[in-house]
């Protein structure tokens, strides 16, 4: 079994892809900062839906990634996952863009780390906000393939600094193939989800509100409700993580998608009818909306071996599920 580094392991993803590695008999060392609006957990507080700390493989490491590639042991890892970052949601990018930009600097220090370190994979966590916004609004929208992002050419505008943040990691990666030989792949996640999910993010957010407004005659849901996000399971996001690790090592980048989209009016509407209930949804027209469409074509992960199979009425239906026994375990007897 391998040794491997998790950097943003306390985070949503970070906290999935480390039980995965522990469950597999690795020895896992997890770097994170703990930053507020992050969604990261404090493994000393308990992680949701497993406890880190009955695996002996675990070390926790309570520093900034930077700091960490500065002082840690350089050799011996067989693979580093690089998902840290600062994004909070849709209010973080687009109302602390400046704050996001601090990506740029946690990424360069990654890759300087591994150009000495030489870990045996690098897998870097980008994003779909990497994709040109222009192919994403209400007229024309397509779902968005892995050769729509060219170094070699004119490249699109992406979605604020997290999508700038996140484009500049990829060319990054590349680089590192091309100058130093490091064995990399980007990975562009689309709209994971899952139980433990912060509820910064709309899929929680409306989980949550489907249950604590059950009943009510409407559901309010962010922007006009019509805009569509490609929603993953953040189990079908790791298994292809770890699917597709070895296949790509020339630093670029394969989606994490289902290839189907689904309106937020949608979402809400399937959730509170599993939770027992038939509102109107209505959009709030003063909360940030984002792009109209963002689906993420699925052929070249088809191609490497993996497809997602979680149901988007399954997930929900889980989500419900843990929310409400967290509700239950709050009320008390």
């Amino acid at each position: 079994m391998g040794k491997m580094l998790v950097t943003g392991a306390a985070g949503f993803v970070g906290r999935h892809l480390t039980r995965a590695l522990l469950e597999a008999g690795h020895e896992v060392h997890a770097v994170d900062s703990l930053r507020p609006l992050t969604g990261a957990i404090d493994p000393d507080r308990g992680w949701p839906l497993f406890e880190p700390r009955d695996w002996h493989g675990f070390t926790f490491h309570r520093m900034d990634c930077r700091d960490w590639f500065a002082t840690a042991p350089e050799a011996g890892f067989d693979a580093a996952f690089h998902l840290a970052a600062l994004v909070g949601g849709r209010l973080m990018i687009e109302r602390n863009p400046l704050a996001v930009a601090e990506d740029l600097g946690i990424d360069a220090a990654f890759f300087q780390w591994a150009a000495r370190a030489r870990p045996g994979r690098c897998a870097v966590f980008s994003s779909s906000a990497a994709y040109p916004v222009a192919l994403q609004g209400p007229a024309g929208h397509v779902l968005l393939a892995e050769d729509m992002i060219r170094f070699d050419g004119a490249i699109g505008m992406p979605d604020m600094s997290y999508g700038w943040a996140k484009l500049t990691a990829e060319y990054l990666a590349r680089l590192a193939h091309q100058r130093h030989g490091l064995r990399c792949i980007c990975f562009r996640p689309f709209s994971g989800y899952g139980e433990d999910q912060d509820a910064a993010y709309p899929f929680p957010a409306i989980c949550r509100r489907v249950l604590a407004e059950r009943g009510a005659p409407e559901l309010a849901v962010w922007g006009s409700g019509r805009q569509m996000r490609d929603f993953i399971h953040v189990d079908d996001c790791i298994r292809g993580v770890l699917t597709m690790l070895e296949r790509i090592e020339d630093g670029s980048a394969v989606n994490l998608s289902t290839g189907t989209l689904t309106s937020f009016i949608a979402l809400a509407g399937l959730a509170a009818e599993l939770a027992g209930w038939r509102p109107a949804i209505r959009g709030l027209s003063d909360q940030p909306e984002g792009v109209f469409a963002r689906g993420g074509d699925t052929r070249r992960q088809a191609a490497l071996g993996f497809r997602a199979a979680i149901p988007l009425q399954e997930g929900i239906a889980r989500a419900l599920a843990h929310l409400g026994r967290q509700e239950g375990a709050q009320a008390g007897p």
